[in-house]
């Protein structure tokens, strides 16, 4: 098969291609972008694979970084663009389920696409916008079928990740698992344990975010491999509840909100222990923890603006759009009138702050301050206090004179 128009990004490329054939050796695009032409999607990175060793490749051209030399890896930086260039290869056994041993260089492009993992990511494209089909790839992209290049379970025992990826691709290309894969990828399952926690959440994240994230969901729990992820050991009956909760054609705005809705859909009572388990950061758990107290605010009553206030606009909208696809009520010109009623979005917008209070009504730090301080931002959020000097000072005497009658 011939590709009819390259793509400009393929087409920058060209050069580097023609100066390895120049230099005598074999060079091809290769990979997910190969995939994604024929698929008519957007490309997103431009992989090439050459018969040069990388000090052959060093050799060609000027500008270079060897980002994995050790597994043939060069990156090539020319008319600020930058390309990694890797040499054919061959693995070795895997020791921990993830990395090879060791590889070998080799100059046969037969040899280097057989270790890939599935037949859509195995295509190579020359120089001429041909395109070379070792593995029935193409008729794979037609059935829209995702299946394991060679033997299935020897693809998962070299590197177990590639389970959570055939999941993740399936939920980002629409596509079914062919049946001896999905056999495998059961089979292989427990060995999702001995990859590392980061990487995990990376593919699943990329599952939750696939516009197509229910088949994934619907891989997921035929594949079982849920129950080999941090946390997830006892959820065998909440997968098919989130496929009957969440409406399946909604796409998700954020990874945080996506992520509410797993937390939400298990009944996590907390997230941010949850979230420590799968190592995310701090202000991931942070804002995923807020979005879920948001949520539940909003089960309990309506919007308000001390809940706008509170979480932000942003936010907020996050939640009313989950709220919508839960098949609960969810009011946006409500949630926009509420925001721009606001006085102040920060307590650092009040124009009095602590030290002022201090000075003016000669009082000393501690709580009555703390309380003061906050009854004032209160009486502002709620629209009761105008946001001027004058009349937050007169405020402030008031409510400390009721705090002396009431002590």
């Amino acid at each position: 098969m011939k590709l009819q128009d390259l793509p400009l990004e393929f087409k920058e490329a060209l050069p580097l291609l023609e100066r390895i054939k120049t230099a005598g050796f074999e060079a091809y695009f290769v990979g997910g972008s190969v995939r994604d032409v024929l698929l008519g999607r957007p490309i997103h990175d431009v992989d090439i694979a050459t018969s040069s060793y990388p000090e052959e490749t060093k050799a060609i051209f000027e500008h270079t970084v060897d980002v994995g030399i050790d597994h043939g890896t060069v990156l090539v930086l020319e008319n600020g663009h930058s390309y990694e260039m890797t040499t054919f290869r061959t693995e070795d056994v895997y020791v921990d389920y993830r990395r090879p041993s060791s590889v070998t260089f080799v100059r046969s492009l037969k040899e280097d696409l057989k270790r890939r993992d599935f037949t859509v990511n195995a295509f190579a494209l020359d120089e001429n916008s041909q395109v070379i089909d070792l593995f029935d790839g193409l008729t794979d992209l037609e059935n829209k079928l995702l299946r394991a290049v060679g033997e299935a379970s020897e693809r998962f025992h070299e590197d177990a990740l590639r389970i959570l990826r055939g999941i993740r691709f399936s939920a980002s290309l629409d596509f079914d698992i062919e049946t001896k894969t999905l056999l495998a990828m059961q089979e292989c399952a427990p060995l999702l344990e001995k990859i590392s926690v980061e990487r995990c959440f990376i593919e699943f994240d990329k599952l939750l975010m696939a516009p197509h994230w229910s088949k994934g969901i619907q891989a997921l729990i035929a594949t079982k491999a849920y129950a080999y992820l941090p946390d997830l050991q006892e959820t065998v009956g909440y997968w098919q509840a989130f496929l009957n909760k969440i409406d399946n054609s909604y796409v998700f705005q954020s990874s945080e909100q996506a992520w509410v809705a797993v937390l939400l859909i298990l009944n996590h009572e907390n997230p941010k222990g949850f979230l420590k388990k799968w190592k995310t950061s701090t202000q991931f758990q942070t804002r995923v923890s807020h979005m879920v107290a948001a949520f539940n605010s909003r089960l309990e009553g309506g919007l308000t603006k001390r809940l706008v206030y509170q979480y932000g606009l942003d936010l907020i909208r996050e939640v009313e759009a989950l709220r919508q696809a839960v098949g609960l009520t969810a009011d946006f010109d409500r949630l926009d009138q509420l925001d721009a009623a606001l006085l102040i979005h920060d307590k650092h917008d009040i124009v009095v702050n602590g030290g002022m209070l201090l000075s003016e009504l000669d009082l000393k730090p501690g709580p009555q301050l703390g309380q003061m301080l906050s009854a004032i931002e209160m009486a502002i959020v709620d629209g009761n206090l105008a946001n001027d000097r004058e009349t937050i000072m007169l405020f402030a005497k008031q409510y400390l004179s009721l705090m002396t009658k009431s002590s």
